[in-house]
């Protein structure tokens, strides 16, 4: 049927499907032949999908799912399980462990990219290097995984990388960032693959439009945030006919987001949360991301978006702790990452006012002490993956503490002394 929303998930499906035909097979007289009959069909389906690297999405977690199962299932000699067992051994770390991604190296690239490049902390070479390096990234062809066009980026540089929503629009941001209209072609491309995604209620979904009932195709406030941001950065560049097109999904995408705002002001991201709070949803997070890309887009100046942007902010500062820092939420123990990315929302959302300036300069003096004035960034674990299993990012508290910083050293000059 070629849906998209069941792609991602077709090799562990094909998986516990082999095992349930070996040791609970259908009594059913018409479908136990047909499964039967279907095993090496569905195999070889697995088969393909299968990365050159052996890690289905560069994920060990999902690898192993599908090598294990395929072992009980009695495909131990499948060419899948030998491919997969290396995937796996080559994953371990030295420590005996295995992480849940084998990296995220596009992702932060650009995160570290919309850090330093902005504050000139970038000499030129290491800026024309890293463009190229993206422009590398982008998908050329349909994907063999997921059949997405061309266009997009995933989150890593590796083959079993998928093409999704927030790596590709972070990767539009570097690449204005760091080159400008001289990379107008590539821009169009994955402009014109963010576009696409859109869903019908106006947001972004991770990997492919759909109807919602799955996480891979549920729009998700902070992608389209970001999405919003991309189009607009991008917007003066492009030709008209796109220019009517970026305009007409910026509206939808606010209009949604405007929709999608809990009653109490916050947003709530996709595949970011915080164990420390009530059903483990990160609403600073969620919030932060959402009122950072609203105050730089098409449609900052809408009344519904100045309405939700005012809303997110009272949020964020009634959510800061008494320690000067952010959590996940109101009460949440502080942590780096949520500092940092709640002073950067502050710090970008306007004339910081009084009350905004006080909490900003509380939040940098927490930012300092937990970090020891730069010496030391511990990382949190406020990634989520499939099935909540939770990952933290070494690069994460370094990159988002320092962007927090710069924000706020931003905000602090326009006011008077």
């Amino acid at each position: 049927m070629r849906l998209p929303v069941v792609s991602y998930a077709l090799p562990a499906l094909v998986a516990i499907g082999q095992v349930r035909h070996r040791h609970a097979p259908t009594r059913n007289p018409l479908f136990a032949p047909l499964r039967s009959a279907l095993r090496s069909r569905t195999l070889r389906v697995a088969r393909e999908m299968q990365p050159e690297s052996g890690g289905y999405l560069e994920a060990v977690p999902l690898t192993a799912f599908v090598v294990m199962s395929l072992v009980s299932a009695g495909a131990a000699d499948d060419g899948i399980v030998a491919h997969g067992i290396r995937f796996l051994i080559a994953s371990a770390r030295a420590d005996g462990s295995w992480p849940i991604d084998t990296n995220l190296a596009t992702w932060v690239t650009t995160l570290s990219v919309g850090t330093l490049a902005p504050n000139d902390w970038l000499p030129d070479e290491d800026r024309r290097r890293i463009l190229q390096w993206l422009l590398n990234q982008q998908v050329a062809q349909e994907h063999p995984f997921t059949h997405a066009k061309p266009g997009g980026w995933a989150w890593t540089d590796l083959a079993g990388g998928v093409p999704d929503a927030d790596d590709t629009a972070g990767a539009l941001l570097a690449i204005w960032t760091l080159g400008g209209v001289t990379q107008l072609n590539a821009a169009v491309a994955g402009i014109g693959w963010l576009l696409d995604l859109q869903n019908s209620d106006g947001g972004i979904p991770t990997f492919c439009r759909g109807w919602g009932a799955l996480p891979f195709d549920r729009s998700a406030p902070d992608l389209t945030a970001h999405a919003l941001e991309a189009w607009s950065i991008w917007y003066p560049a492009v030709a008209p006919d796109l220019q009517r097109r970026i305009s007409d999904a910026a509206e939808r995408g606010a209009l949604y987001l405007a929709h999608d705002q809990r009653p109490d002001g916050s947003w709530a991201p996709l595949w970011f949360g915080n164990q420390h709070v009530a059903g483990e949803v990160n609403l600073t997070y969620g919030t932060a991301r959402v009122i950072g890309a609203l105050a730089a887009t098409l449609a900052r100046e809408a009344p519904a978006t100045q309405r939700s942007l005012r809303r997110g902010i009272t949020w964020l500062l009634d959510a800061q702790n008494s320690d000067g820092g952010w959590g996940g939420a109101d009460g949440a123990p502080s942590s780096i990452e949520e500092t940092g990315v709640a002073l950067h929302a502050l710090g970008r959302s306007g004339d910081p006012s009084s009350p905004m300036a006080d909490a900003m300069r509380r939040g940098v003096r927490w930012l300092l002490a937990a970090t020891e004035e730069g010496r030391r960034t511990p990382a949190s674990p406020i990634g989520l993956y499939f099935a909540r299993l939770w990952y933290y990012e070494e690069l994460y508290p370094l990159v988002l503490g320092l962007k927090g910083l710069a924000q706020v050293r931003a905000a602090m000059a326009l006011i008077p002394s």
